[in-house]
């Protein structure tokens, strides 16, 4: 069986060295990585991770920066990981709302250079209003007709409070895919809830271009969370990510181990299929250790 991580993190060495600065001059990386015990991650711890999970592929996410500068250091970092590790990796492209009219070529471009698509975007993070998209409409677009997906972040409006939660809720989030209704759109994090409005009908109808990605569930739901999901949205909407390096891979592996799968396929779709489909990750493609 292939497993692909559809959601993992890595930082060039410059964002090790000047991160004290980045926190200072970036308020949503500061708010996460002030802790010096926020662990950051470079594209080699990632792949010593995955071979010790059984990991095959991971697809990379980088930072949802607000400077275009350091959005084109990461995409570049990211982009030649991919090439270092060819059938191991996949990256996604961070476009910032500071692009301006510049976005959908910054998309496109990032496109040409092989992203499987952008993210992991952040509203609260860049500054952009879900709701009332702005400068980020024009790379949307570009998103929805050239058939590329965008992951992004979202948040539960009820629970705890954790650095980093934000206020993508499912209805800000409903809003969105409504804007966009032909925009392939990987929800973080479960979608902060929404696949548990999938019992209505309009929900439902509103996010049918919508997959959910299981990021950083140890923090934030039972894993009672793949069986209900799968059960209320299907199969095919719900993608295996852990968030590397928020949570070990090894471990995220063993405790989705203990999920009660109704079949083979289902387990096979969960775990890799969703995502090569999702990220046109080629199966045939992939390297396994």
């Amino acid at each position: 069986m292939f497993r692909i991580d559809a959601h993992t993190h890595v930082f060039p060495d410059s964002v090790m060295v000047e991160r004290a600065a980045l926190c200072s001059s970036d308020t949503w990386f500061g708010l996460l990585y002030e802790n010096p015990l926020a662990r950051l991650a470079t594209v080699e711890d990632l792949i010593d991770s995955m071979d010790v999970a059984g990991i095959d592929h991971s697809v990379i996410c980088g930072f949802p920066w607000r400077d275009t500068g350091v959005c084109d250091v990461h995409n570049g970092y990211m982009q030649e990981a991919a090439q270092r590790y060819p059938g191991r990796l996949s990256w996604l492209g961070i476009v910032s709302p500071a692009h301006g009219g510049r976005s959908a070529k910054v998309a496109v471009d990032l496109f040409n250079r092989g992203a499987a698509g952008i993210g992991e975007l952040n509203a609260d993070a860049q500054g952009f209003d879900l709701e009332a998209t702005g400068k980020m409409t024009e790379a949307f677009e570009v998103c929805s007709e050239l058939q590329k997906p965008v992951l992004l972040h979202a948040s539960e409006p009820v629970g705890h409070f954790y650095p980093g939660k934000g206020s993508a809720t499912p209805a800000r989030f409903l809003n969105f895919v409504s804007s966009f209704p032909d925009l392939r759109v990987v929800a973080a994090h479960w979608g902060g809830g929404l696949p548990f409005y999938e019992l209505m009908p309009e929900v439902r109808l509103a996010a049918r271009n919508v997959v959910y990605d299981s990021a950083a569930s140890t923090y934030l739901y039972d894993f009672n969370v793949f069986r209900t999901v799968i059960d209320l949205a299907g199969r095919d909407k719900v993608l295996f990510g852990s968030d590397f390096p928020v949570l070990r891979q090894d471990r995220f592996v063993r405790r989705v181990s203990s999920v009660e799968w109704s079949c083979p396929d289902e387990e096979l779709a969960v775990m890799g299929g969703n995502a090569a489909r999702t990220y046109g990750i080629s199966l045939q493609g992939i390297t396994q250790p």
